[in-house]
């Protein structure tokens, strides 16, 4: 993957409001692929906020998380932002245990989301590793 100052195209209109991606009550290796497919459509071209709604989300395995991971880094090439909202204590677990609370921008419920500042170029370059 290219790094995000090679990707990013600075004369791309961005789209103001953000992108919602609704995520299942259980996500695993069976439908982990299309929950990636689905967020790589929303992280199109001049979007620069998706939402991954994980708010009904109670279970989710290391799979999910590889592909949020995957969309995080695309958002970033792109100059775009991923948001994810969980509010299962159990999600949040999985995301600790593995570092992905590190990479992802966590956010406890919609109105957070959709209320929080902009990242700066920095903290996205910043998130993106992994």
């Amino acid at each position: 993957m290219a790094r995000p100052d090679q990707c990013l195209d600075m004369s791309v209109k961005r789209l103001a409001i953000p992108e919602v991606v609704s995520l299942p009550a259980e996500i695993d290796i069976t439908n982990a692929p299309a929950v990636g497919r689905d967020l790589m459509v929303a992280l199109r071209l001049g979007v620069s906020v998706v939402i991954a709604d994980m708010s009904s989300t109670t279970y989710c395995d290391s799979s999910a998380l590889s592909q949020l991971i995957i969309a995080n880094k695309h958002a970033v090439c792109t100059g775009a932002e991923l948001r994810v909202v969980t509010s299962s204590p159990a999600v949040r677990r999985i995301m600790q245990v593995i570092g992905a609370d590190q990479i992802l921008r966590l956010y406890p419920d919609m109105a957070a989301a959709l209320t929080a500042a902009p990242q700066t170029e920095e903290q996205r370059q910043d998130r993106s590793v992994s």
